[in-house]
């Protein structure tokens, strides 16, 4: 019986990392036809609003069954993951990066995994962080725990969006309609039975990270209020905090006024309070905020991503 295997890989200006990527992926394809018989494949770029020449490198690619979608505009990693599980037909779904920080070289270990050994996805981590700058290796661990103290799920440190998933699997995550997405927490949403596989640290082929620290740092916030509203709690924790501070201090005031007669004087430590008092406010309000925004978003039901261009279905 024939198995095939949907590759989906995501790009966003990599004109100079897509036939790097080809001709190590030719390479590897052809062992895995040779380790596993009757194994079909395809390929399927996703351009996430390139403005290099992408596309029309990922059109010139001499390899067969590869295919492409092409966005009207860069809409995030997260939509272009959507897309190539939206086009994807394969049995089993592999989701990689074009840089090839994901070793092509582990896809054998990978299949094997969900073909011979029952898993539903072979999902691989990063064991260290080799090559990246300290400061980003340490937030980046800290998020990890942080959202896994905050939420039900379990986002696994180090972990790339680099797997394997079986078509049930595959199919459980198009069926989660929400726009706001964080694959990570989908991963961990949907449950199913997931083998890791850890690897070192492997430099990009070519370029620079697409990742800057801001467009980190909302996705950091993207996954915790997705997945949690322990930030909501903590909102409601400081309010009834401060709403007690607040009536102690009063109380403390009228009492050293009925004994003592000198009520405390000076604007200064006025102002502080009042400052105190309206930064805790004023963060109070931004969590719910954040909250509301999401759900303001999710309420409009924007598509995921608008397709310019894609390969024509009888290529």
């Amino acid at each position: 019986m024939h198995k095939r295997l949907s590759i989906v890989v995501p790009c966003l200006n990599e004109e100079k990392a897509v036939p790097i990527f080809c001709t190590e992926m030719k390479s590897e394809l052809k062992k895995l036809q040779e380790q596993f018989e009757k194994l079909e494949y395809e390929i399927i770029f996703v351009d996430d609003g390139s403005t290099d020449e992408t596309l029309h490198v990922i059109k010139t690619v001499d390899m067969p069954n590869v295919k492409y979608v092409s966005f009207s505009r860069n809409f995030g990693k997260e939509a272009a993951l959507y897309a190539g599980f939206q086009k994807a037909e394969g049995d089993y779904v592999v989701t990689m990066d074009v840089d090839l920080q994901d070793p092509p070289g582990l896809l054998g270990e990978m299949l094997h995994a969900v073909i011979e050994e029952g898993y539903d996805s072979a999902a691989t981590r990063r064991v260290n962080r080799i090559g990246e700058p300290p400061v980003r290796s340490f937030l980046a661990r800290m998020f990890y725990k942080l959202i896994n103290r905050l939420s039900d799920i379990e986002v696994v440190d180090g972990a790339r969006d680099y797997r394997i998933m079986t078509r049930r699997m595959v199919d459980a995550i198009l069926a989660i309609p929400e726009r706001n997405r964080f694959t990570k927490g989908i991963y961990g949403w949907v449950g199913f039975k997931t083998k890791w596989i850890e690897f070192e640290n492997v430099e990009r082929s070519v370029g620079e990270t697409k990742w800057s620290f801001t467009k980190l740092f909302i996705y950091a916030l993207d996954g915790i209020m997705a997945y949690s509203t322990v930030p909501l709690s903590f909102a409601t924790v400081i309010g009834i905090f401060m709403s007690f501070l607040s009536a102690a201090a009063i109380l403390f005031i009228v009492v050293r006024k009925l004994l003592i007669g000198d009520p405390t004087s000076g604007w200064a430590s006025m102002i502080c309070v009042i400052l105190f008092l309206g930064g805790m406010q004023m963060f109070a309000l931004g969590i719910i905020g954040q909250y509301l925004a999401k759900t303001y978003l999710e309420a409009k039901r924007r598509p995921v991503y608008i397709i310019k261009e894609e390969t024509a279905a009888d290529d």
